[in-house]
């Protein structure tokens, strides 16, 4: 069955690969139609840890859909970016009834798919990870195999980009027991669904978790090289074959990291890139800070960066900080030091940055949005659907968001 077709018009879309390599066919037909289109305005917008081309597609076009009647007058074009990610099938995404949650602590047959083809070349990893998921064998054994081999396929994904924060090594989840960190996950679990009991949790009740969290980290680093060795030096080229067109640049989850880090690979001198609006952003809160990787990549942004964040998203207010304290750090496990120290954008926005705005979403709709820096918009008005164990976090398609989207851009509304 085809696909439904693009909700806006003109849309293009960008493919890229694991080392940041763009499908040539789709730049060079970007570059050649944007200006000759009369684009003035382009939203090019990156999705999280979807694990195929056709649930990044069907995000793209449900977040559009409601942009040309809010924005009727302007002249508008849109572009999705297609990254090779992972997403777990038993992730809901709001306003897609067709991907139902599956709550279970074994690996589905798409959740096994998406890791085939996200880590090329370790079927026979990923298939003794369903085993052991599937037989939970009693004993530290099983769960040290299970660590070693969660370790083993994350490890086929380069750090080529900078980490978030300097000094960032391997996060705890890598290194440290495994039986330990599994256990932390599975109390996690019990408080996120509200069915915590006074017996401890048996570890494998969060060796899925464990799993999941390492392929989102190994995601983040993806992203990231996505970002600065693909979509920045591609912005440098749009900026010389159409020089007219205004970008902005929107992300969701680690897609928020790639349009974040292209500001990196940026080329010096390049003005085009107008707004970034991050959605739920799953990378460090303090990466725009002093010593964070983007320190002062604001000022690359002609425009605002605007950092949308709820406190319902449940994989970036407890998951996030919990996967990514690196091996060694003590300071609590779920409490509020663990959160604070490795907290994600999407759960608290941009923390110090010097001038940092902070929005609710109402103000923020009333507008104006500030011209430049960063500008934390409170987004839990809308952004709090969602179960365990990622909460609100896919939550993003509301037309609230599109028009925080134009406002940060500057595109007259109405």
């Amino acid at each position: 069955m085809a696909e439904p077709a693009m909700t806006v018009a003109p849309y293009w879309q960008l493919t890229f690969d694991a080392d940041g390599d763009v499908n040539p066919a789709e730049r060079d037909r970007l570059l050649t139609e944007a200006g000759p289109r009369g684009v003035q305005d382009l939203i090019l917008f990156s999705h999280g840890w979807n694990n195929d081309r056709s649930r990044a597609t069907a995000l793209y076009r449900a977040f559009f859909a409601p942009i040309p009647n809010l924005a009727p007058h302007a002249k508008l074009g849109y572009a999705g970016i297609v990254w090779p990610s992972m997403r777990f099938c038993d992730e809901p995404i709001p306003d897609f009834p067709h991907l139902t949650a599956l709550q279970d602590t074994c690996l589905d047959d798409g959740t096994r798919d998406g890791l085939l083809t996200a880590f090329p070349g370790k079927g026979a990893t990923v298939d003794r990870l369903v085993t052991l998921l599937d037989q939970r064998p009693s004993g530290e054994a099983g769960l040290a195999e299970f660590g070693e081999l969660v370790a083993r396929l994350v490890d086929a994904v380069p750090a080529r980009c900078a980490t978030d924060l300097p000094g960032e090594g391997e996060p705890a989840l890598l290194t440290e027991s495994t039986a330990e960190m599994c256990a932390e996950f599975a109390e996690a679990l019990q408080e996120g669904d509200g069915t915590r009991e006074f017996s401890l949790p048996n570890p494998w009740d969060g060796a899925k978790e464990l799993l999941r969290q390492a392929t989102y980290y190994a995601m983040k680093r993806r992203a990231g090289t996505v970002g600065e060795r693909g979509l920045g030096p591609f912005l440098g080229r749009l900026a010389s074959a159409a020089p007219g067109v205004r970008v902005h640049l929107v992300g969701h989850s680690f897609g928020g990291r790639l349009v974040s880090f292209a500001l990196n690979g940026l080329p010096a001198g390049v003005r085009s890139v107008k707004s970034v609006t991050l959605l739920q952003g799953a990378f460090s809160h303090y990466a725009f800070a002093a010593n964070g990787a983007l320190s002062g990549r604001q000022s690359r942004v002609d425009g605002p960066v605007v950092c949308c964040h709820s406190s319902f998203d449940q994989a970036l207010g407890t998951m996030y900080p919990l996967a990514s304290r690196m091996a060694g750090d003590s300071e609590g496990v779920i409490g509020e030091l663990l959160g604070v120290k490795w907290g994600a954008m999407g759960h608290d926005g941009v923390q110090s940055v010097p001038g940092t705005r902070q929005l609710s979403l109402a103000d923020a709709l009333r507008g104006p949005l500030p011209a430049s820096g960063c500008v934390n918009v409170d987004a839990a008005a809308v952004v709090r659907r969602g179960g365990p164990p990622s909460g609100a976090h896919s939550d993003i398609v509301h037309p609230e968001l599109a028009r925080v989207v134009l406002a940060a851009g500057r595109i007259p509304q109405g």
